[in-house]
């Protein structure tokens, strides 16, 4: 399919209007009624040529992947000059190139999709997969091939719900509580921007209207939402998952600074490392690095050397701490300090209760 700026929107234009039975439709009023409906979607557009729209008709009949497009050429009227006018339609009236009929591997990756689907509860109108199974022919299976670790949430319409805010670009009062005060609501306007899963447990991230700060908000203390149609929404400025290429997790710390972090596995783990990394940046590191390293570090045997580039957040302490003494800090200092806080503040603890034992 053609690469060039607005293609696809014109090929939906021009389908629209070589479809309506009620207008006719020469080359010059198609080019003049596309150009007009692109300057309404884009406003910024410069427009589109008659021997662009001669091209897009040319693609549409024979060198595009549409199937049976059957464009007719008809006569009306006399113009000023005496000739007549040739106008286009689809030949048959129902024809869209949007309505072609599934093919066997697209009905099959359709089904498959379904099946996927059908396992997200709370999304809206999921209710209507069944209507869509039954007209496809599609079997009920109970016996799910791929399996997703839920959270259900004690209100299952919120994440429905949320979606729908997000979808329409609603802005909405949202009631929460923290887990520390459960009986003191509080209420904050938002701009809700995404819903991120981490860890089990679904996150809602929004701008405040007051400020535009950035808010997060775990659903599962989530009370409840008000949609405000008659404030005005505002989108956030940039894309908002960039905010989440240098962090573990979902905490953000605007001031936090980016750390190389280095970090050696023991045989043990090195494979579980490599094969599931702890951010996207994880690389092990060339064999010129290892041998200094190796030379630094003599007592760490065997195992492999890796780096990751992140800002220091409570979840990425918890990820490298989590790995026991099988995955050790070795730079910066910083981010290995708060882990040996973190081991001697477990080690306190467990001190304290291991003397009770009998």
């Amino acid at each position: 399919m053609p690469k060039n700026k607005n293609a696809l929107t014109r090929y939906k234009i021009l389908d629209e209007l070589l479809s309506n039975r009620y207008h006719c439709y020469s080359l010059d009023d198609l080019t003049e009624e596309v150009c007009n409906r692109l300057s309404e979607i884009e406003p910024d557009t410069d427009g589109v040529s008659r021997r662009t729209i001669e091209k897009d008709i040319e693609y549409l009949e024979y060198k595009g992947p549409f199937t049976d497009v059957d464009i007719e050429r008809y006569y009306i009227g006399n113009e000023k000059n005496g000739r007549k006018k040739m106008c286009l339609r689809y030949a048959n009236p129902n024809f869209s190139i949007f309505s072609k009929p599934l093919t066997t591997d697209e009905e099959y990756l359709l089904k498959e999709v379904m099946s996927l689907l059908g396992q997200f509860d709370g999304l809206p109108n999921l209710d209507g997969l069944e209507g869509l199974r039954l007209g496809l022919g599609v079997k009920h299976n109970d016996r799910h091939i791929i399996s997703f670790t839920k959270n259900p949430l004690e209100k299952s319409n919120l994440f429905g719900r949320l979606f729908t805010t997000i979808s329409e670009k609603q802005v909405v009062e949202l009631h929460y509580h923290k887990f520390s005060e459960p009986d003191n609501e509080k209420k904050v306007i938002i701009y809700p921007y995404l819903l991120k899963e981490y860890n089990r447990r679904w996150y809602l991230f929004g701008s405040a209207e007051s400020d535009l700060k950035l808010l997060v908000f775990a659903l599962d203390r989530i009370d409840d939402i008000v949609p405000l149609p008659s404030h005005k929404y505002v989108d956030y400025d940039g894309d908002i998952n960039e905010r989440f290429e240098d962090i573990v997790g979902i905490t953000l710390f605007d001031n936090s600074p980016l750390y190389k972090i280095i970090f050696w596995a023991n045989d043990a783990a090195k494979d579980y490392v490599a094969t599931k990394p702890l951010h996207e940046s994880q690389c092990t590191l060339n064999n010129s690095t290892t041998s200094e390293l190796k030379s630094k570090y003599p007592e760490l045997h065997g195992g492999t050397f890796f780096r990751i580039d992140c800002k220091e957040n409570y979840e990425l302490i918890r990820l490298l701490t989590s790995f026991g003494k099988d995955l050790i800090v070795l730079e910066p200092t910083e981010i290995q300090d708060k882990i040996w806080e973190r081991i001697t503040g477990m080690e306190k603890e467990y001190i304290k209760v291991r003397t009770k034992r009998t």
